[in-house]
């Protein structure tokens, strides 16, 4: 990717660690493509928790480059450059995709980001942007955790945080997949997660003991940790949030953890789920890059039932 073409592009910016306020619009060369790459005009992106720590300075990892940086992963938008050998995506699709940010740095939280033409595929049809670009990073976790586990029709599982986005797609796929699921979730929650199909276990300070159930595996998107192994039958699987949070295999277990990538072969897949309306997406709220620290300021809040979106 370079940077060249002698206008200028907004972009929600941070020079400095800190609060919401370090994050500022700021103007920006126009990136252009190298080989491989498009170049998107953004229609819509997300905040997530991991753009909350590394704002903070609290990610626990190096990063590939020093600030200021440009965040956001999720990229809902419209072709309009395509750099050399890139056969198969042209000027005006629409795409969505995501940049592997914690790799490459390179945010969507502009008007215009280069990504790989690998990372992409034709948006849902008749989706709105602001929809469409919740599904990418968490679409693709929820389906990794499920291929991590690999388990046949009518296995059972259990998912915690299970109305959270991740949660929610997680639920969505093992529906698809045939697998029986139980969420664990908040109490408001209930008719979200019964309406992907799912038993509906309530929140509580101790789930190993809320249920006498035991389960083929377990998601743990809410980072309950360990102690879930307990309701994994022997054998079974369990699959963390992060790598950091994976437990020690016991007796026959599998341990996996999330470290998500860009897929897009299965984020096509995913596009036809919603298109014939078996995964839902679910938007909380939309705002300007120039309202973007009231963003963060909101996911940090906790209790989203959809994703945080910014637009240009």
């Amino acid at each position: 990717m370079t940077f060249s073409g002698g206008y200028d592009m907004r972009a929600v910016s941070y020079a400095q660690f800190g609060g919401p306020e370090v994050l500022q619009v700021v103007d920006l060369p126009v990136p252009q493509p190298g080989p491989g790459q498009v170049r998107v005009r953004v229609a819509a992106s997300v905040v997530h928790p991991v753009d909350l720590l590394v704002r903070a300075g609290r990610f626990p990892a190096p990063l590939p480059t020093e600030p200021p940086y440009v965040p956001g992963w999720d990229v809902a938008g419209t072709v309009d450059v395509v750099g050399a050998s890139v056969g198969d995506l042209a000027v005006n699709d629409d795409v969505i995709g995501f940049s592997p940010w914690l790799r490459t740095t390179v945010g969507a939280h502009a008007e215009y980001v280069v990504l790989d033409a690998a990372w992409l595929t034709a948006a849902p049809v008749g989706i709105p942007a602001a929809e469409a670009a919740t599904l990418p990073t968490n679409g693709l976790a929820a389906a990794q955790a499920l291929e991590l586990l690999a388990l046949p029709a009518g296995s059972s599982v259990l998912v915690t945080g299970a109305a959270g986005q991740v949660g929610g797609f997680t639920l969505a796929l093992a529906r698809v997949a045939g697998l029986q699921v139980t969420g664990i979730a908040g109490a408001g929650d209930r008719e979200f997660v019964e309406s992907q199909g799912a038993m509906f276990l309530p929140r509580s300070g101790d789930p190993v003991a809320a249920t006498a159930a035991t389960f083929d595996a377990v998601v743990d998107l809410a980072l309950i940790g360990s102690s879930l192994m307990d309701l994994v039958r022997d054998g079974g699987g369990y699959v963390a949030a992060s790598p950091p949070l994976r437990p020690e295999p016991t007796r026959g277990i599998r341990a996996f953890a999330l470290n998500v990538l860009p897929d897009r072969t299965r984020l096509g897949e995913l596009v036809k789920l919603v298109e014939s309306g078996d995964i839902p997406l679910r938007v909380a709220d939309v705002y300007s890059f120039a309202d973007a620290a009231a963003a963060h300021n909101r996911l940090a809040q906790g209790g989203m039932r959809g994703g945080v979106v910014l637009v240009p």
